[in-house]
């Protein structure tokens, strides 16, 4: 049996719903806006065992042999938000949340990916030195709260870019002489300045051992908002050098996952560079543009997995 958690609506999680059920296997789906009908047992000593119960389906978690994980904060859903911080609802979407991660954590079967793997991602200077020591090149970093250490990085690099530290998603944008007047701004928030690194982006989705790379052409600061920024975006299939894919791998393996999207980028004289690790990328965004089939990947790999 494989296991998905998350919300049906999420379109990489109902491709590889879609993938898994033309494959022709067994799966159970534990649909996130459903959380206030959801009850989870769980037990844990020499095995790992529990229950997930829900209006129309028991699962029995000892059955699973492999999980898609592609959650969010059930607390942040419309009708827990409703109900109100504090409310039963609240307590109740929060204690199936951690069921539901502890069990992820401890089960033997596959899972994709762990929480405690996952959370690499929720420091990005943290993640940097987990890519550095995988041998992939990193931009030059500063970290401050301090608008002259912040001017003087910019000088000395000419061109520099800011974005989140945390795993919040922000907008990557290049420093401008319009934002001189905001620099002391910093005081108030650690922020997170690099080194810009000229060249074309990858993005490299990694399943088990398989790399799935596109190229990515745009003149924006971050071709995700390439339309916000009046820029345009090509995404094409592209094949990896041999010992770029084989870093990619490794770096996936080094932080104990089995499937994530990967951001490089190739400098005009063939220097990578790898920016961060996506631990639950929204791989239907490049796949849809280049028919890479990064979904029939994901559900093999599942499939294939041990029975526990």
């Amino acid at each position: 049996m494989i296991l998905l958690w998350g919300l049906s609506a999420d379109t990489p999680l109902a491709a590889v719903r879609d993938a898994l059920e033309q494959q022709g296997h067994p799966i159970a789906f534990i649909d996130q806006r459903t959380v206030l009908d959801t009850e989870v047992e769980l037990g844990v000593g020499l095995s790992v065992e529990g229950r997930v119960r829900t209006r129309t389906q028991v699962i029995d978690l000892s059955t699973v042999t492999a999980a898609y994980l592609r959650f969010y904060s059930s607390q942040q859903l419309p009708v827990v938000e409703r109900a109100g911080q504090g409310s039963d609802a609240w307590h109740h979407a929060a204690d199936v949340d951690d069921a539901m991660m502890s069990w992820a954590e401890l089960t033997p079967a596959l899972v994709v990916n762990r929480p405690s793997a996952m959370a690499s991602n929720d420091s990005k200077p943290y993640q940097a030195a987990l890519i550095r020591s995988s041998g992939f090149a990193i931009p030059d970093t500063l970290i401050t709260t301090d608008p002259n250490a912040a001017s003087e990085f910019w000088v000395r690099h000419g061109t520099v870019i800011y974005k989140s530290i945390s795993s919040i998603r922000s907008i990557v944008s290049r420093l401008t002489p319009e934002h001189m007047e905001r620099l002391d701004n910093v005081t108030w928030c650690p922020t997170q300045f690099q080194q810009y690194i000229p060249g074309n982006d990858y993005r490299a989705h990694v399943v088990g051992e398989e790399v799935f790379a596109c190229e990515v052409v745009s003149t924006a600061d971050d071709y995700r908002y390439a339309t916000r920024q009046g820029a345009t975006v090509e995404i094409r299939p592209y094949t990896l050098p041999k010992r770029i894919a084989d870093r990619c791998v490794a770096l996936t393996t080094a932080l104990k996952m089995k499937v994530v999207g990967i951001d490089l980028r190739c400098t005009p004289n063939g220097e990578w560079y790898c920016f961060e690790v996506n631990p639950s990328p929204a791989f239907t965004y490049y796949q849809n543009t280049t028919g890479l089939p990064i979904d029939e990947a994901i559900a093999r790999l599942l499939a294939g997995a041990s029975p526990v």
